[in-house]
């Protein structure tokens, strides 16, 4: 069932009207348009960054939210204190929920996801998705930082889109954005990001899941490298 605030076509209307226009002036919109029931999803990469300086340019009380699924690396938790401390703001956090992580690390081990596809959706579920259902119960759009070069998985996102999965209206302001225009905009604006970036690290999520990609490898490559390309994904981009 699509938002009853922004209707299929609504959707399709948007898509056509800010084809051509910047990611400030579709955030802007929305923004205004779902008020405090919208809100950045943010993994603290550099699109995330970006789109966080974006959106406290337009307000000051723009909702930013993080998974923190206990595997972060180190540089990740302290650019969390640091983008508070920058912005003045206190980013809202998610977390696992204690039972079922206790269960799954106590029944399959605390590297499962090593051992299969399966296992690694399992502990992707317990450690993302869950927290990210529950961020969701307030909300009525997400933001997102997916663009469209980044994988093979994401080469048919839309700007705006109906996100079946998760029931809430998913947001893309910089899917057509190349990684030179993110890096351009960081260093314009002086946005704090993750220095795990200058050692070789184009993506990074949790710590045994994440390497480092040598030069003029996919910059998604380094993400649960030991798996296809078509299925480097958390589940949190996933349509199926």
């Amino acid at each position: 069932m699509i938002n009853e605030m922004l209707g299929q076509n609504d959707i399709k209307e948007l898509n056509i009207a800010f084809a051509d226009k910047t990611p400030q002036e579709l955030l802007r919109y929305c923004m205004k348009h779902f008020g405090a029931r919208i809100a950045l999803s943010s993994s603290l990469s550099i699109e995330d960054q970006t789109l966080t300086d974006m959106m406290l340019s337009i307000s000051p009380k723009a909702r930013i939210f993080t998974l923190d699924t206990g595997r972060l690396f180190p540089e990740t938790y302290a650019l969390i204190d640091k983008t508070n401390l920058y912005y003045g703001i206190k980013m809202e956090v998610f977390c696992p929920q204690t039972e079922a992580l206790q269960d799954m690390v106590r029944t399959e081990g605390i590297n499962l996801f090593y051992e299969s596809l399966d296992k690694r959706h399992r502990c992707c579920q317990v450690r993302k998705l869950e927290p990210l259902s529950r961020a969701f119960k307030t909300l009525d759009a997400w933001v997102c930082g997916l663009r469209r070069s980044q994988s093979v998985t994401r080469g048919d996102v839309q700007l705006v889109e109906w996100d079946e999965r998760h029931n809430v209206v998913k947001i893309n302001p910089l899917i057509d954005w190349s990684e030179e225009q993110v890096w351009a905009y960081i260093r314009e604006h002086r946005v704090p990001y993750n220095k795990l970036h200058d050692q070789g690290f184009p993506s990074i999520g949790c710590q045994p899941c994440t390497r480092a990609v040598k030069p003029g490898e996919d910059i998604r490559s380094g993400r649960w490298w030991w798996e296809s390309p078509e299925h480097r994904e958390c589940g949190l981009h996933r349509k199926d």
